[in-house]
């Protein structure tokens, strides 16, 4: 009999909560698949097959809280279902439902799983939005066509009249009154980590923000000119994001303070560049770290970047793709922002905010002309970084991205 163990989790994470098993006792499985999801404060870790087999037995359940490479279950190799349990099952038939709750980065409630042989007339986005929130799609009030409820209405649901949803333990967590309704949604153990460290950040740190504009014409210009180029001989497409970590780590070479942080009473300068940047996904918004930025050409960032966004959106991120960091640069930008005050990710003492390109009347050697105009924001840690160094940082990666040849030359 082999032990079903959680995975060994980093120093600076001390526990998890299993939520959900994709599994039952007694059913057969291979090696490598999916038996178990447990949430840390940081990711959600997944537990596989060791080998083909049976699992017999279950020891922790869902919600459990489990420590690091503790059993949480038995595994019998080599076993068929037939000879593994007394509730064997069938290997060709679905397993039954198993109690769960979500286990992304967004605030959705547990639940328990919904029914997607019920809602074969649904859209395969309604289908997966109903199996990651426990909504199910016939209490919702559809305003697709002929009543047809669409992924909109999935992610805020109008109950019908006299429906609900309730946690595992029976809590109502979303009822409806007639023509008015309302949500009262658990949060997930990683929104609660997100909510204290934010929270933390606006209360322990002297938090400033510094804004300074910058000319993105240039920057389109090249792009224009080189995308395609760049695309056949590198096989990844050229964005903006990579000049913008290059023109960072530029800067964060002539500004120390800004590529350092605290800890105690001491000053952490760090003799590497570690960006994180943000990326969005289905679960929520998460910070994936590039490592050695000053090492990556453009094409290693674009390449590792859209390898990021990729496994943000598959839920494959994993604790060592987001762990540590020295600066941090988030892209409101892409949802429409025009103007934000990033908060600090500690600790990190600067994070840079990039924000939507909108064309804009400028004055230009006495003449209006209209450019592509960005703003940007460097919020920063006063007990560190003086505003004049802010400044100055800032300044740095405008004139980088406003004449891109200055770091081809080392300018």
């Amino acid at each position: 009999m082999a032990e079903i163990k959680a995975p060994v989790f980093p120093e600076s994470v001390a526990d998890g909560t299993i939520v959900e098993w994709h599994v039952t006792e007694g059913q057969q499985v291979s090696r490598d698949d999916l038996l178990a999801e447990i949430e840390t404060d940081k990711v959600v870790l997944e537990v596989v097959a060791p080998d083909n087999g049976v699992v017999t037995k279950i020891v922790k359940q869902v919600d459990d809280i489990v420590l690091s490479d503790e059993l949480i279950g038995e595994f019998e190799a080599g076993a068929t279902a037939e000879a593994g349990s007394a509730h064997a099952v069938d290997p060709d038939q679905p397993a039954a439902p198993v109690q769960q709750k979500e286990t992304g980065y967004g605030d959705t409630p547990s639940r328990p799983n919904a029914p997607e042989a019920d809602h074969k007339d649904q859209s395969p986005a309604v289908r997966k939005a109903a199996k990651e929130s426990g909504v199910d799609p016939k209490d919702v009030e559809g305003s697709g066509r002929g009543g047809r409820v669409t992924k909109g209405d999935m992610a805020s649901p109008t109950l019908k009249a006299d429906s609900s949803i309730k946690t595992d333990s029976g809590k109502v967590v979303a009822e409806s009154t007639g023509e008015r309704s309302e949500s009262r949604v658990p949060m997930t153990r990683l929104r609660k980590t997100v909510a204290n460290r934010l929270l933390a950040a606006s209360q322990e740190t002297a938090m400033l923000t510094t804004f300074n504009e910058v000319n993105m014409k240039p920057l389109m210009d090249m792009r224009a000119k080189y995308k395609e180029q760049f695309e056949k001989r590198h096989g990844t497409r050229l964005g903006f994001m990579s000049l913008f970590i290059k023109a960072a780590t530029e800067a964060l070479k002539r500004f120390p303070a800004v590529n350092a942080s605290l800890d105690g009473d001491d000053i952490v300068y760090h003799g590497y560049y570690d960006i994180g940047v943000a990326v969005s996904s289905n679960r929520g918004l998460v910070v994936p770290v590039l490592r050695d930025t000053d090492q990556m050409s453009m094409a290693d960032v674009e390449a590792k970047i859209r390898e990021f966004g990729g496994k943000a959106q598959e839920g494959k991120l994993g604790l060592d793709d987001m762990i540590g960091g020295t600066f941090t640069i988030s892209n409101g930008g892409v949802f429409g922002s025009l103007m934000s005050t990033p908060i600090l990710n500690p600790p990190q003492t600067a994070i840079l905010g990039m924000h939507a390109i909108n064309d804009r009347p400028m004055a230009v050697n006495g003449e209006v002309k209209i450019l592509p105009m960005m703003y940007l924001a460097l919020s920063y840690d006063h007990r560190m970084i003086d505003g004049k160094e802010a400044v100055q940082f800032l300044v740095t990666i405008k004139e980088l991205v406003e004449d891109p040849t200055m770091l081809l030359l080392d300018l």
